[in-house]
């Protein structure tokens, strides 16, 4: 195996699905000779040349409105969005097209297109460069949704995106690009889409979360003297509700941990899910720890704003005292 950061895993899975499969292109901003904003293309124009690692134009609609007419054409684009904040421009290619051809066409057409999306705070960006809009894609049907949170995971879950008949909008928690190394298999392997990973085993509560914010509560688990349940979403549509109802339903309890605003955000779905489903075993009110609903704030004030260990062992304190 290899001893990879996440970033270094997201190069192996686009290396090894373009040499298995032609039609697996790269199109993106700087993503050829220079390898990227963050290097995840690193080496892939000299290996693959500039007709399957192509540079495009300032213009992410362009981007992704050309990623939907060469999927449509029976290519597997894999366009890269520098940072989630140039999502907005895209938003319509997106959401009125590539998301809708499937139930437009009739499924005469899908769009096998897995769009690379840095994402989250963390690394003193300014603005535009720090936002979390799961909830935003999350919403919109014929779109699914991925965030990884280890470099194993993000290899499995993205070759598996890249396989992906339908649109995959591919969040990579920039924060944790280099954070730390994991080992990953050499050879080509795939994580299903959906299906959500136990980290740590509990009985008694059960802390939910994704991306980045995993690491934080791996680290809040250190603290605690009680036996909790970790679990990591890693794809956030569609969401594995059946791991969600078992581990609430043998803990009682349920903690929610996500670094984007609070209002309308997927912690607010998670708890109405644990309603629906988990109503006759719960011992407390679900509790949310999330980002706020302002605007990322700049530099110093950015791990204020960011759900820390201190918060998570709060809620889980607050939660088992009820």
């Amino acid at each position: 195996m290899a001893n990879l950061f996440l970033i270094q895993a997201i190069t192996e899975a686009l290396r090894q699905e373009m040499e298995a499969d032609e039609d697996v292109i790269l199109l993106g901003e700087d993503i050829g000779i220079n390898g990227g904003v963050f290097r995840a293309t690193d080496g892939l124009f000299k290996q693959f040349g500039p007709r399957r690692v192509v540079d495009t134009p300032l213009a992410e609609s362009g981007i992704i409105g050309s990623a939907i007419g060469l999927a449509m054409a029976g290519l597997k684009p894999v366009p890269e969005i520098q940072f989630e904040g140039f999502l907005g421009p895209a938003y319509d290619q997106i959401v009125t097209h590539a998301a809708r051809f499937r139930t437009r066409t009739r499924g005469r057409f899908t769009v096998p297109l897995t769009v690379r999306v840095p994402v989250g705070g963390g690394i003193h960006a300014p603005e535009l460069h720090s936002d979390s809009p799961e909830a935003v894609y999350v919403h919109t049907p014929g779109l699914k949704v991925v965030m990884p949170s280890s470099a194993y995971d993000a290899k499995g879950l993205l070759i598996s995106a890249i396989r992906d008949p339908d649109p995959v909008i591919f969040f990579e928690p920039k924060r944790i690009y280099r954070a730390f190394r994991e080992e990953v298999p050499e050879e080509p392997y795939t994580i299903p889409i959906g299906q959500a990973k136990v980290i740590e085993e509990g009985t008694d509560v059960t802390v939910i979360s994704w991306g980045a914010s995993v690491v934080q509560c791996i680290n809040a688990l250190d603290e605690l003297d009680l036996s909790v349940e970790l679990i990591d979403l890693r794809t956030l549509y569609p969401l594995d509700v059946e791991a969600i109802r078992q581990s609430v339903s043998k803990t009682g309890r349920c903690v929610v941990v996500h670094e984007a605003p609070r209002t309308a955000g997927l912690g607010a779905e998670i708890a109405t899910l644990v309603q629906e489903h988990c109503f006759e075993y719960l011992e407390a009110p679900v509790q949310r720890v999330t980002g706020f609903d302002t605007v990322m704030p700049y530099y110093k004030l950015e791990l204020d704003y960011l759900p820390d260990t201190p918060r998570i062992v709060e809620a889980i304190g607050q939660i088992m005292a009820y």
